[in-house]
């Protein structure tokens, strides 16, 4: 199984204070775990803020109300910023701009440089970015003992549901692409 580009939805007996109503996309899934980002649960900051504790001057002030998420509670000092491609040449088209590049099978990256921030407050950079501070993380057979367990759905990822639907829509929104409202979704767990 490799849920590489898929999202992890939060059923809602999952009660855990990171993960409750969460939608995780998952950047990297193997045998030796996962990787991925929370992208339904911002800060209380915003990218203002966060360029300005970093001492760069951000010159889109649009691109500053966005939000900062909570992309899990590993490493929360970490910044991440998951976004759609930028290649360096048209003849490396697998190549990234950025250092510290995951590009993830389906179509997005994810850069922890910081390189890529300093291309954002220029105005240069990707167009869609969803900058977190910290990462949800699963050691080896974890996420599959909590999927056993039904603590979570599993959809494959559409990068609209991160760019362009409003936070607040996006695990109804995530829900929908099986084909599922909130309110028809158990709190028990169980086993048919």
């Amino acid at each position: 199984m490799n849920l590489t580009h898929h999202f992890l939805i939060a059923m809602p007996g999952l009660e855990d204070k990171a993960f409750s109503r969460s939608v995780v996309y998952l950047c990297e899934h193997s045998e030796r775990g996962a990787l991925g980002l929370v992208i339904n649960k911002p800060s209380d900051i915003n990218l203002k803020v966060l360029f300005e504790k970093i001492e760069l001057h951000l010159s889109s002030p649009e691109l500053g109300k966005a939000p900062v998420f909570q992309g899990g509670p590993v490493q929360t000092e970490r910044g991440f910023v998951l976004h759609e491609p930028v290649f360096a040449q048209a003849d490396k088209p697998n190549e990234s701009v950025y250092a510290s590049t995951m590009t993830i099978p389906g179509g997005l990256e994810m850069t922890t440089s910081k390189d890529v921030l300093e291309a954002l407050a220029t105005g240069a950079g990707p167009r869609k970015v969803l900058v977190s501070l910290g990462y949800a993380a699963w050691g080896e057979g974890q996420l599959e003992s909590e999927l056993a367990e039904n603590s979570w759905l599993t959809v494959g990822a559409d990068p609209a549901v991160i760019f362009d639907t409003p936070i607040e829509q996006r695990y109804d929104k995530a829900l929908s692409l099986l084909g599922l409202e909130a309110w028809t979704l158990s709190p028990d767990a169980g086993h048919a």
